[in-house]
């Protein structure tokens, strides 16, 4: 007995729209739904996946669904279609890849628990920078 596998269409338009219209879209679209504590890191240099993560948090678990599915909506009318979608089954951390945009959406616990913003931003201080603080 065979089953058809299930096709996702997944594509970037061509020429896809650059990265500043991209991360436009995204924050509009985290707007749009209220996201908490938007944050844009640039990890250009530090990861071959993405030039930008933005990290978001949402205050429930349909909060981050219904905020990363806002993103997508937002990619889509750009003509772009995400890579992919992870996490969207227990939406305590959705995952959207749009390329050369990454964007996370997740629960504040599961925020502080995976702690994305240190773990991307080790050696951007300098020494003395730290000594600052």
């Amino acid at each position: 007995m065979t089953t058809s596998a299930h096709v996702i269409k997944t594509s970037l338009p061509t020429p896809p729209p650059s990265v500043d219209v991209l991360l436009k879209a995204v924050h509009a679209g985290l707007e749009e739904l209220k996201a908490k504590d938007v944050v844009e890191i640039d990890v250009r240099g530090k990861s071959s996946v993405c030039d930008f993560m933005v990290v978001a948090s949402g205050t429930s678990t349909r909060h981050v669904k219904s905020a990363a599915d806002e993103v997508v909506k937002f990619a889509k009318q750009l003509d772009v279609v995400p890579l992919g979608v992870e996490g969207e089954r227990e939406a305590e951390w959705v995952l959207v890849d749009l390329g050369d945009v990454v964007v996370h959406v997740m629960l504040p616990r599961v925020r502080e628990f995976y702690a994305l913003e240190r773990l991307w931003s080790v050696g951007d201080q300098r020494p003395d920078d730290a000594a600052d603080a």
